[in-house]
């Protein structure tokens, strides 16, 4: 178990790993095992990496540093991080829409886009950027909408089985001829 303040990475086992920005300059625990390690702080799980038995080695999560780029969008082109990502061809359309209809805004709204991937994996974000890329919605909150509207689960139905205790109640109709006689009055 080591321990480290410092920027936006942990030297692990003499390896670097990224942590997410707003955890940078804090100080974090980290607990290794054979496959993978967590990075926490105080007592929140802030990331996983899988574990490199390599020295030496500097590995990134590209969503770390996300946040940082939406700050600082002119490095979006030269982050290091994100030089090996390899995201599907949706992603780079998206960017090329975006930027052609809204100019260097462009650029800062591709990022947001690409912050969700904070909470939604590639493949359910990819889904989402094809589907809104074919019904020419390109901006960050509807591709946002979409991709939550996906990723919802239904609200199952109401069932009495396995409560037969309950299945005997019954409510009487309301007589409604009350009303008839507001209706007259």
């Amino acid at each position: 178990m080591d321990s480290f303040q410092g920027d936006q990475s942990v030297r692990f086992d003499r390896n670097d790993y990224s942590v997410p920005t707003a955890f940078a300059h804090h100080e974090v625990t980290v607990t290794g095992g054979i496959e993978e390690f967590r990075i926490a702080c105080d007592e929140e799980v802030v990331a996983t990496h899988a574990r490199s038995w390599d020295k030496q080695g500097v590995f990134y999560d590209p969503r770390h540093y996300l946040a940082l780029l939406e700050r600082k969008p002119g490095a979006l082109d030269v982050a290091r991080p994100l030089a090996d990502w390899g995201l599907p061809a949706c992603f780079d359309l998206l960017r090329r829409r975006l930027e052609a209809s809204l100019g260097h805004r462009g650029t800062r709204a591709y990022i947001k886009v690409l912050r969700l991937l904070e909470h939604a994996s590639v493949h359910q974000l990819a889904g989402a950027i094809r589907y809104a890329t074919q019904i020419g919605a390109t901006a960050p909150e509807a591709i946002e909408l979409i991709l939550r509207h996906r990723t919802e689960a239904p609200i199952a139905l109401f069932s009495l089985d396995g409560h037969p205790h309950l299945a005997p109640f019954r409510i009487d109709p309301v007589d409604l001829g009350a009303y008839a006689t507001l209706k007259g009055a």
